[in-house]
């Protein structure tokens, strides 16, 4: 009798593999879901932080904007100027007499390229009365006159034109050099504590250089420190400083009308400029020099794609070797 060693068929093991398709169809026939059980939503992402507000909230804080910010300036007519001397004791003369005369101009740092209305406004505190126009005004009048697109300005006729409008003063545009007769007509304006817009180039330290008007700048002069021979000056007029006494500060004021200014063998202007809270002591030569050279628009600026007023014959007919001088509504020293 042999041996039977198969299996019953009722205890085999069969294996039936479904394709995909046919077991879905097969859980969709029984009922059975075919769906994963499902996650829970992901938290929500926190808020955004608000942007970092800029000077009149249009664009991203530049750099001198920043240092400038929670900083107040210097205020007064000799005190931030005498610091800057102090500083710079031996570099000047001692076989001359020197002479101090500023009067304190108000800071305001500029947004955008409006380094020209940013040194129209400061000077306009100057005058007597002091003129009170918002920035943002001054802004929107050159815009209309057709003087600028987003602040610039490079013409100095049109800086002349919107002073006289704006501040009701007589502007007086010279032209041909800071030197010559024009640099005694100018340190006469500035002893008697009038305003000078000067456009210049500007380094990264703030003072002229030479770049052939790549960086064209507005700054405003309220101030000169005059180097003069001994016994040009009325003594009776002047007092010496207790800080500095090898330093003349005038009698009566801030400033002073008296002769002998346009006779310094040497000088230095004291200017403030829309990027920085400071006063500025320049070389009146180099402050020239650099006025003297203003020709053309930086390339990269005028090829940004932004549109900018230029005046016929470009930066050289509208800046070269001019300046504005401010006279106020009372001045009979002009």
């Amino acid at each position: 009798m042999q041996t039977n060693n198969c299996q019953p068929s009722s205890l085999l093991k069969i294996t039936i593999r479904l394709r995909p398709t046919e077991y879905s169809q097969k859980k969709r026939q029984t009922g059975m879901s075919t769906e994963s059980p499902a996650l829970p939503a992901p938290p929500p992402p926190p808020p955004l932080a608000p942007p970092h507000p800029t000077v009149l909230g249009s664009r991203k804080k530049k750099l001198y904007q920043a240092i400038a910010e929670g900083r107040s300036p210097i205020q007064g007519d000799h005190d931030e100027p005498r610091l800057l001397l102090r500083q710079r004791e031996g570099s000047f003369r001692k076989d001359l007499q020197w002479a101090l005369f500023n009067k304190y101009v108000p800071s305001l740092i500029q947004d955008g390229p409006q380094c020209g209305l940013v040194a129209l406004w400061m000077a306009a505190q100057l005058l007597q009365p002091p003129v009170e126009v918002p920035m943002e005004q001054l802004v929107q009048m050159a815009i209309q006159r057709g003087y600028t697109t987003q602040g610039e300005l490079f013409s100095a006729h049109h800086m002349a034109l919107l002073a006289e409008e704006v501040c009701g003063c007589r502007a007086e545009r010279l032209s041909g050099g800071m030197g010559g007769a024009n640099s005694g007509h100018i340190l006469r304006h500035l002893s008697a504590g009038l305003p000078v817009l000067i456009p210049y180039d500007e380094d990264f330290n703030h003072e002229p250089c030479l770049r052939s008007g790549h960086r064209a700048h507005w700054a405003v002069a309220s101030g000169v420190v005059l180097g003069v021979a001994r016994g040009s000056l009325e003594e009776g007029r002047f007092r010496a400083d207790p800080a500095l006494p090898w330093l003349l500060l005038p009698l009566d004021g801030p400033c002073w009308w008296g002769e002998g200014v346009e006779e310094a063998e040497e000088a230095y202007v004291l200017a403030k400029q829309g990027k920085s809270l400071r006063y500025q002591l320049w070389p009146l030569e180099a402050l020239e020099r650099s006025n003297s050279q203003l020709q053309e628009m930086d390339p990269q600026r005028a090829a940004d794609g932004s549109p900018y007023v230029l005046p016929q014959g470009g930066v050289g007919a509208g800046l070269a070797g001019q300046v504005v001088l401010l006279h106020g509504h009372t001045d009979k020293h002009d």
